[in-house]
């Protein structure tokens, strides 16, 4: 197709230097290479004496290059007439167009990009730039050098020619390599390569590929696809980093475009809740993103009534298969998830806790389970969940108080402590492994690193120790008790109840306070709260008001209130591997679990599916 308003040597398509009656170059044939067309995005910067207002005929007439606009040389065509009487076009319009364009033509569709740039007056990308992608294509290595040339006074920053060259050059000496064109290769690598002194280091690299055997070998080697349409497509997309938008759009801009835009609403919306999918094809573009709140698990599915007292803590298994509630009843209740109906069953009772449950911990691979008690309990109790067996009960003083306890990401070690300034480090059967001497524990977290433990302690602050070196670090404080914290699955958040404030966000790598949950209510009593959701985008916690509140993590305003305990929440537990799944433990002994609205009625439903039918699933 001819561009609009090209000049003299404008042969090319206005897009990828198709020829006018639609045949497809090797580019467009390759589907566009990376999105077609691949240009760079915000409309043409091109001299013309006409103000830009210049459109090419279709009949092949020679015209001043231009961007948009309307033609000002003479026609008899009505069409042109037509073209006149338009209103110039915008540059936000202008970019439209050319969006449009590039996505058509990597869908093949040719003559149709034909016929809107010439009904526009718009020009897909710069003449220079589309001889450029076509001698890519074709493998024409000495054109594209040449049109580098061209190229080098619309790039804002003309040292990139020298990359551009050397990937260029990088593309044709593997290309001889693969044809075993061994002396070629060689001639590139020293005569053109080299003499270029960029990036000696790659240019060793590339010099070692002489010694592959065959052309197995040298792409296994290089990682590259081997000479052909999708090793140059992907040249191509390098290419264009270093090109203006002015001059070429860079490569499948339109997609990325609605998929930034997906991206947001789904950030912005308050309920989603479902695994995020960067693929277009999940999702509908006619409609708003919204999923409804009767998709979270807002309401309760059941109630679990096996305790005959105060249900002072709940967690989930890792695997999401089972969730362990201990109480003041002195037992600890393993239950069973079912995985299509998510409803639980009572699986286990472990009992003997003299002095009640009031932290839980699972192993890493969910073998052991370990029990803690309240304050004044000196023991701490390590089943193997699957047999029912209690593996080691441990105490190393009678003066002792263990009342948490984490697991070190190995398996195979565990750390515990008390608020009377007990810290040990113990293997599976109750060993001291290393004691740490007058920290008094309130709350305890093992990091991924295998090393660092953190600690919240009796001074309102959370630090991190390392047994290994018996080094210890500031890295939270607060000025109020911390009453409990945990951390997210990256390491990277931490969320505390604090004692009379509420429930607090703190990145733990920059030691700063991100953000104060409101809503709760938070005295003196011990609360856990938890993240969850997919992606960990939410955040949920007890009360003293009896009420289970729901944060998305980047709001400050609960987005959910769950009412149905009578009693002091103490504890929510979210499922890790089902987003739509929670537990809340509390003082009135039940434990209830929580998960979307259980049924809808028809009319409902409709509404529901049109409304998320962009969810993904």
């Amino acid at each position: 197709m001819q561009a609009n308003g090209a000049g003299q040597e404008s042969a090319e398509l206005s897009c990828l230097g198709a020829a006018q009656n639609g045949e497809s170059s090797s580019a467009a044939d390759s589907g566009g290479c990376g999105g077609g067309g691949g240009a760079h995005s915000n409309g043409l910067l091109l001299s013309n004496a006409d103000n830009g207002n210049g459109v090419g005929t279709s009949n092949g007439s020679s015209s001043t290059s231009t961007a948009c606009g309307t033609s000002a040389a003479a026609s008899s065509g009505s069409e042109v007439g037509s073209l006149k009487k338009k209103k110039r076009l915008s540059q936000a319009e202008e970019d439209v167009i050319r969006l449009i364009g590039q996505h058509l033509h990597g869908l093949g569709l040719n003559q149709t990009v034909d016929l809107l740039m010439q009904e526009s007056g718009c020009r897909l990308e710069h003449t220079s730039a589309s001889k450029f992608r076509n001698h890519v294509m074709e493998g024409e290595w000495d054109k594209a050098e040449n049109d580098l040339n061209e190229l080098r006074a619309l790039m804002h920053s003309p040292n990139a020619i020298v990359r551009m060259k050397f990937l260029l050059l990088q593309q044709k000496y593997l290309e001889y390599l693969e044809d075993g064109k061994v002396l070629e290769a060689l001639q590139v690598l020293r005569g053109e390569l080299t003499p270029l002194k960029y990036n000696t280091d790659r240019i060793h690299v590339l010099s070692g590929y002489l010694m592959c055997s065959h052309a197995e070998d040298l792409r296994a080697k290089a990682e590259w696809e081997g000479k052909g349409t999708a090793s140059r497509c992907r040249l191509l997309d390098k290419l264009q980093t270093y090109l203006p938008p002015s001059v070429m759009l860079p490569p499948r801009r339109l997609q990325n475009l609605l998929r930034q835009a997906v991206e947001l609403q789904r950030d912005r919306c308050l309920y989603h809740n479902t695994k995020l999918d960067s693929s277009l094809d999940s999702v509908s573009l006619l409609i708003d993103h919204v999923c409804s709140r009767k998709q979270f698990p807002c309401y309760t599915q059941q109630i679990l009534t096996e305790h005959c007292n105060e249900v002072w803590f709940c967690k989930f298994s890792n695997d999401g298969t089972k969730l362990a509630t201990g109480s003041k009843d002195t037992t600890v209740i393993i239950w069973q998830v079912d995985p299509e109906s998510h409803q639980l069953k009572l699986l286990r009772t472990l009992e003997g806790h003299a002095y009640g449950v009031s932290y839980l911990a699972w192993s890493p691979d969910d073998t052991y389970l370990i029990a803690c008690g309240p304050d004044d309990c000196s023991e701490l109790w390590l089943w193997n969940v699957q047999t029912g067996e209690l593996r080691t009960k441990m105490s190393q003083s009678h003066e002792d108080s263990l009342t948490s306890v984490a697991w070190n990401p190995d398996g195979k070690r565990f750390v515990t402590g008390g608020q009377r300034g007990q810290f040990y480090q113990c293997d599976l059967d109750g060993n001291l492994l290393d004691s740490w001497e007058g920290v008094r524990v309130q709350c305890l977290w093992c990091l991924s690193d295998g090393r660092t433990v953190l600690a919240s302690d009796t001074h309102q602050r959370i630090r991190g120790y390392n047994f290994e070196d018996l080094a210890d670090r500031n890295i939270v404080q607060e000025d109020h008790p911390i009453m409990s914290f945990t951390v997210s699955k990256n390491g990277r958040l931490a969320v505390l109840n604090v004692a009379t404030q509420g429930v607090h966000l703190w990145d733990l790598q920059d030691q700063v306070l991100v953000r104060k949950y409101q809503g709760v209510t938070q005295g003196f009593y011990t609360i856990h709260s938890c993240f969850g959701g997919h992606n960990e985008d939410f955040i949920a916690s007890g009360s003293e008001d009896h009420k289970v509140y729901i944060w998305h993590r980047r709001g400050e305003l609960p987005i959910a209130e769950l009412t149905g305990h009578t009693r002091t929440v103490n504890c929510v537990s979210w499922n890790p591997t089902i987003p739509g799944l929670m537990a809340s433990a509390s003082d009135d002994g039940t434990v209830r679990i929580w998960g979307p609205a259980p049924f809808l009625d028809s009319q409902e439903a409709d509404a529901l599916n049109e409304n998320c039918s962009n969810m993904d699933s």
